[in-house]
């Protein structure tokens, strides 16, 4: 069997079959999870585990009284929607979208069965939603950020390198990075910074991009918030040492690779807090009723071992702010 094909429960239990309805007791639910990442990767599986620990603190056992069905892939659009037609073919009481781009063709393969996104991107600007404090449809959820957090980014890097005038940031396509890119436009006005945009679209022109890039004294980057940032991400760390550029990302997994620095959401709680809405929707409440949800806190992380490496000291203060620090 490809690996594309496979299917997974929590606990290695079998898939669905289409006579499930006759098999299971009327109490059993179905759980469906579109990941949208590799089932082998150590950070989606740490969310999806979050999501499972979540439901059971919350009374639902997968096996007992409710099967979980796990689709595992990539970000590639069209893979999604396959995934997501098969999904849904299922009947499942509700779906659990995993990365920002699982929703669209989640909703595209249903528009009745409920679906709960964990680290949702600008879902109003896409189209998911009509509102974040009214839905209104069958679709509902959390996202990974507040567009002004992006503003900040480009703050933390000029606290911690100081010297930097030029800043390339790493972005997609699409509604969000337009959004994040916009809002750090402004903020280096403010702060006398010339920006670079760096398309993550096309994984050949990375490096080369980074590279041509570095050529010039005084740089930096910022990494926002994308899929494919995430899945590139050893490349793109690698990069940012190999060209003694100090980077500021989204996502605290960047810096345990050996990245410098990071504020963002702490994206495994989110599907944790995700595991909520599901229990609150199985058990009557209707998506569109339930407000999308914008991160509670951000977490900074910060590596003094790559800070030392960039010749860079990290204040006191700047340290006293850290959530985390990795030496």
């Amino acid at each position: 069997m490809r690996r594309r094909d496979f299917i997974t429960f929590l606990g290695g239990a079998a898939a669905w079959p289409f006579t499930a309805n006759a098999q299971q007791p009327d109490r059993t639910r179905r759980i469906g999870v579109l990941m949208g990442a590799a089932a082998d990767e150590p950070e989606t599986r740490a969310r999806f585990a979050a999501f499972v620990k979540g439901l059971e603190e919350l009374g639902w056992t997968d096996g007992r009284n409710v099967q979980i069905e796990t689709l595992w892939g990539t970000e590639d659009n069209a893979r999604l929607r396959k995934d997501a037609v098969q999904l849904m073919a299922r009947h499942p009481d509700i779906v659990l979208a995993g990365v920002g781009g699982t929703t669209l063709p989640l909703q595209q393969a249903s528009a009745t069965v409920p679906i709960v996104f964990a680290q949702g991107m600008d879902p109003v600007g896409a189209g998911q939603v009509q509102s974040l404090a009214r839905p209104g449809n069958n679709t509902t959820g959390f996202t990974q950020l507040d567009y002004s957090l992006s503003g900040k980014w480009l703050e933390l890097l000029k606290e911690i390198a100081p010297a930097v005038t030029r800043v390339a940031v790493l972005r997609e396509a699409g509604a969000a990075g337009i959004g994040q890119w916009a809002v750090i436009s402004a903020a280096a006005a403010a702060l006398q910074v010339e920006l670079t945009p760096i398309d993550l679209n096309d994984a050949r022109a990375i490096e080369p991009a980074m590279s041509a890039f570095a050529r010039n004294s005084n740089g930096g980057l910022i990494v926002v918030v994308s899929a494919a940032s995430l899945t590139h991400r050893e490349l793109i760390v690698t990069l940012a040492a190999r060209h003694r550029l100090p980077t500021v990302y989204f996502n605290r997994v960047f810096v345990t690779t050996g990245g410098l620095i990071s504020y963002g959401a702490n994206v495994i709680e989110q599907y944790r807090r995700a595991a909520g809405y599901v229990d609150r929707i199985l058990k009557g409440e209707k998506p569109g009723d339930l407000p999308v949800q914008t991160p509670t806190k951000y977490n900074l992380v910060i590596n003094l071992k790559t800070a030392k490496s960039l010749g860079l000291t990290i204040s006191q203060p700047l340290l006293g702010r850290a959530d985390e620090v990795i030496e």
